[in-house]
């Protein structure tokens, strides 16, 4: 695999063919990397890309056991950069997530000692088994891409990404996610459920070995910037611009729905949309692409108004917006 991603990097074309096809491989040589451990949950994995790819970040919400962190380190572990962890607990304090300044009595001053946060990528597995207090060290991260410890502010390394699992059952021990924190995640995932035929394939594959143990880096960290910057080039017809206004107002406008979208919210609509045709192979975005985006963009920035609460109410609403939601016609690739 890695042979492949060279020799892509070494092909003497044009520049403007040259970026178009190391994009398109790079993509799809990451895809089947991550592939070599997971089984399945191939939407999942392009929905994920697609987040990166638009600077976002992915909180991954399923029942133990379906995948979520071995995803998660699986997309780590193809990138080549700097992973953190951060297994949350009640007990957690704020600085154990982005570090704190001690005395160091050998110099005489004080030290500052970085926190697990200061990575490219960072794992907060079970977030939301930590306080609101600790959960909101988070906020300042992933939303400016720095961190501000008495009164000094730090910026992180680009790029930098959140993956942050929670288990949407357990309530014991857990603080649900504030609306400003969850605001800040890009999407919520959830792990797609596998047939019978691909749970014996994970049996085959992991009966005798630990794919994640093997899994080699295919993309340079630096690579990956460089696609986020591309991702920003993805074009967008007004036509869908105006339809995914329309779709941002229609959930504002919803009966069961308190509170809509934010204006937040609707730039990651665009972006999600831009980072979906890149994984898709596209240098423009179809209303396919909003479609594919809209439920893990939208439905868990939705205030339910009495109805009921949970991810699948707030998915119905969604999805009912884009049924009543008319969608423009037109040459989509056309500038």
């Amino acid at each position: 695999m890695m042979e492949r991603y060279q020799e892509i990097n070494a092909k003497t074309i044009d520049k403007r063919t040259e970026r178009h096809m190391k994009k398109e491989e790079i993509l799809q040589i990451l895809q089947d990397n991550i592939a070599k451990v997971m089984i399945g949950n191939e939407q999942t994995i392009r929905l994920l890309l697609a987040c990166i790819l638009a600077k976002g970040h992915a909180l991954l919400e399923d029942v133990p056991g379906t995948g979520k962190t071995v995803m998660a380190k699986s997309i780590a572990k193809s990138v080549q950069a700097e992973f953190g962890r951060i297994q949350f607990t009640p007990d957690m304090l704020p600085s154990d997530v982005t570090g704190l300044n001690y005395f160091d009595a050998k110099s005489g001053e004080f030290v500052f000692s970085p926190g697990p946060v200061f990575c490219n990528i960072l794992l907060a597995d079970e977030i939301n088994r930590a306080t609101p207090k600790t959960q909101s060290s988070l906020l300042e991260c992933m939303a400016e891409r720095q961190v501000t410890v008495d009164g000094v502010t730090r910026t992180l390394e680009e790029p930098f990404l959140v993956i942050a699992t929670q288990n949407p059952l357990e309530t014991l021990g857990t603080f649900p996610l504030p609306e400003a924190q969850k605001d800040r995640f890009l999407m919520q995932i959830s792990m797609e459920e596998l047939s019978s035929g691909q749970e014996l394939a994970m049996i085959n594959r992991f009966l005798k070995d630990e794919p994640l143990q093997t899994l080699e880096p295919v993309c340079a960290k630096e690579e990956l910037a460089a696609l986020q910057e591309q991702c920003r080039e993805i074009y967008i017809h007004s036509d869908l611009l105006n339809y995914i206004v329309e779709v941002i107002h229609g959930t504002r406008r919803h009966a069961k729905v308190s509170g809509g979208v934010s204006p937040r919210g609707t730039l990651a609509f665009v972006r999600a949309s831009q980072g979906y045709a890149m994984v898709q192979g596209r240098d423009y975005v179809v209303p396919e692409d909003i479609r594919a985006v809209a439920v893990p963009v939208l439905a868990h920035r939705l205030s339910m108004a009495g109805f009921g609460e949970g991810r699948k109410e707030e998915r119905r609403v969604i999805e009912e917006v884009l049924q009543t939601t008319a969608l423009p016609m037109e040459e989509w690739s056309k500038r």
